[in-house]
């Protein structure tokens, strides 16, 4: 568990993903609940961190999809949990089958978690952290939904979408740097603007150098197949190098794959760019064959294969 939290232990708890979504619906909470503790976490992780939620008044859930795997499991704690605190769940992945039917669950799959995070704690924040519900949302590509071409109308969109590639940027160079997460999510929290978050800029900069080395690798070593395109170990960010496999592959779906050697696995990361192939439906389906695990988006899905 990688923390935001003071010395005493707070009234509330935050729990989010680590991505450019899950750290700015973690700022949105954080306005909302200023005293909280924030942590970041994963789907495979929650359900550890929730054991040492007890004691806790509210509990809010931010961008962690539902582990089929850990579904009932999750449920369970969650349902123990509510009958002595106030539960928030908010996730905008696809949920497994037969899940769960509560009303503290907020759940939507048009939208990213950003976005629903600040409409479902609208009433305890100020207008203008709308803008950081954009950055999440221009960071998990959901930014043509109606709510934010709406919001987006208050902004320069040009300045926007700076501030996002900014934060975006840093945040995919910085990897796992939970420390640095937790610096960031601090000053979002109260809308400072990404350039102005100390060693961001400089750091979003050492990431666009890196992606651009990247592209290039991924231009020469992309193979095409008859519906997709792939790369394997292309020795740079997951999403990214599926992303220009799909482009310079010309296919609608790019494939990443890096082996994990001491875990003796293949990572994936998968993109589409027509939308004709739902990945998370096919992963959901296709990993556990081989003994893995998968899903994520229609368009935007990974998995662990042995």
């Amino acid at each position: 568990m990688k923390g935001l939290h003071g010395s005493s232990k707070s009234d509330s708890l935050i729990l989010t993903h680590g991505d450019s979504d899950g750290v700015c619906s973690g700022a949105i909470a954080k306005r909302a609940y200023p005293d909280s503790d924030v942590y970041f976490t994963s789907p495979v992780g929650i359900l550890d961190e929730l054991e040492l939620a007890n004691g806790y008044s509210n509990i809010i859930i931010c961008d962690i999809a539902v582990d089929e795997r850990a579904c009932k499991k999750l449920y369970r704690r969650l349902v123990e949990l509510s009958e002595i605190s106030n539960i928030t769940y908010i996730d905008h992945h696809p949920l497994p089958k037969k899940c769960w039917d509560v009303d503290w669950l907020h759940h939507d799959v048009n939208v990213c978690s950003s976005e629903l995070t600040y409409k479902v704690l609208e009433n305890r924040l100020n207008r203008d952290m709308r803008r950081v519900a954009i950055y999440g949302a221009i960071g998990d590509y959901y930014d043509n939904t109606p709510s934010v071409r709406e919001w987006l109308h208050d902004w320069d969109k040009r300045n926007l979408f700076y501030q996002a590639g900014s934060l975006i940027q840093a945040l995919i160079y910085m990897g796992r740097n939970y420390d640095f997460k937790r610096k960031l999510l601090a000053p979002l929290s109260h809308d400072v603007i990404p350039s102005e978050i100390p060693d961001l800029p400089e750091l979003a900069k050492e990431g666009s150098r890196l992606e651009e080395m990247l592209r290039i690798r991924v231009k020469k070593q992309v193979k095409s197949l008859d519906n997709l395109a792939y790369v394997i170990d292309p020795k740079g960010y997951m999403s990214k190098s599926a992303i220009y496999a799909a482009s310079y592959g010309r296919r609608g779906v790019g494939i990443a794959a890096e082996y994990r050697y001491k875990k003796q696995v293949y990572d994936m990361s998968l993109r589409s760019r027509n939308g004709k192939a739902d990945l998370n439906r096919l992963l959901r389906s296709i990993a556990p064959r081989h003994g893995g695990t998968g899903g994520g988006h229609a368009s935007a899905a990974g998995a662990r294969v042995p």
